[in-house]
């Protein structure tokens, strides 16, 4: 052992050891460029415990031992993008395409309804035959029906005025995942006609027009760097999102990225971490690739900082083809149906899940 490692690393002239930062960040709720490089390059096992017993205290302290639920429905497989890293690429001729019709759609709520849900989430890929007034009709029948439901959208890039509508209509709630906060690397990951400032353009729009607004990351993508996490998390600070959904990059087999390796768990849970602690009342979700790559993942996600889980309500005659990544898990557990094993490994760990809407706490 080196001193160096006896005593950390001199930062701005200053001698500070990586849980010195980790005090810094959850006095201050943000870290410099070169603090964040520094605190996930050099992070360990110790190191690792001590951010989580932090986060969970702030996790603890504004939310309780609380998980919510979100009833994920996957409306669309089909998507105008290219994204190297995305199962669902136009480019890929293998996938078995589908749309739900809009009474499927309703459909997948009133189960979800029935087994406890308040907020549903509708995903898809940036499909064009959704048009602004299909969805603009759809996000209206479904307050109508359900008002005291929380409803999010997960519909991809659009413009100032289509957000703006499907607010009017109803919508409470937009996720949409700037996925690297680093222009270079973004362009690595995206074909040229997505760029990273359109994202977060599109991010601050979310926002402006009054809609709980959620961001994330990919961790472990191809070639992505310390450097480049800090760049996510100094985006995020400056963002002030009221959500941040990050995962494990894992490889799909039918996109150039097939052959890479994926990102691990390790690094996923400790980024869940430093977000609890630099964003305390943030909505985290421990997120479907966590349980993907590890069959603990989810808890591992929730005792690491994060409080929200996304359980699918969609057919199961289409769960499997909305395959974003390998091996997406899409029954058991992950399945709506089985909101009750879920709840038992979540009483397992010390949480319960609840049926509230679980906003934001402002």
């Amino acid at each position: 052992m080196n001193l160096s490692d006896l005593y950390g690393n001199q930062i701005n002239g200053n001698q500070i050891n990586e849980k010195q930062l980790i005090d810094k960040l959850e006095q201050q709720h943000c870290l410099t460029k070169e603090e964040w490089t520094e605190l996930i390059s050099r992070r360990n096992s110790q190191t690792a415990e001590y951010l989580f017993e932090k986060a969970r205290y702030w996790q603890h302290k504004y939310f309780g031992n609380k998980v919510y639920t979100r009833g994920l429905i996957e409306f669309t497989n089909y998507c105008k993008n290219d994204c190297y890293y995305c199962g669902i690429r136009r480019s890929n001729r293998q996938a078995e395409r589908y749309r739900l019709t809009k009474e499927q759609i309703l459909e997948c709520c009133a189960i979800g309804y029935e087994l406890g849900f308040r907020t549903y989430v509708l995903q898809g890929g940036e499909d064009g035959w959704f048009t602004q007034e299909k969805l603009e009709d759809i996000v209206r029948t479904i307050k109508e029906r359900y008002p005291d439901c929380a409803l999010t959208l997960s519909i991809g890039e659009r413009s100032f005025e289509s957000y703006q509508r499907l607010f009017e209509a109803g919508a409470d709630r937009y996720l949409l995942r700037h996925e690297t906060a680093e222009d270079a690397h973004y362009q690595n990951l995206h074909p040229p006609e997505l760029s990273s400032e359109n994202r977060k353009q599109c991010l601050r729009n979310l926002k402006e027009i009054g809609f709980q607004t959620g961001t994330g990351f990919m961790v472990g993508s191809p070639g992505q760097t310390p450097e480049q996490l800090a760049e996510d998390m100094l985006f995020i600070h400056e963002l002030q999102p009221h959500m941040v959904g990050i995962g494990p990059f894992v490889p799909h087999h039918e996109t150039p990225f097939a052959k890479e390796t994926g990102g691990t768990v390790e690094l996923t849970l400790f980024m869940i971490g430093l977000l609890r602690l630099m964003q305390p009342k943030l909505l985290l979700p421990s997120t479907t690739a966590l349980g993907t790559i590890d069959p603990l993942g989810r808890e591992k996600g929730i005792q690491a900082g994060a409080n929200v889980v996304m359980p699918n309500l969609s057919p199961t005659s289409v769960r499997k083809k909305y395959e974003l990544y390998d091996n997406k898990i899409c029954t058991g557990d992950e399945a709506a149906e089985c909101r009750m094993c879920l709840n038992r490994r979540m009483e397992s760990i010390g949480y319960e899940l609840v049926t509230d809407r679980g906003d934001y706490p402002f």
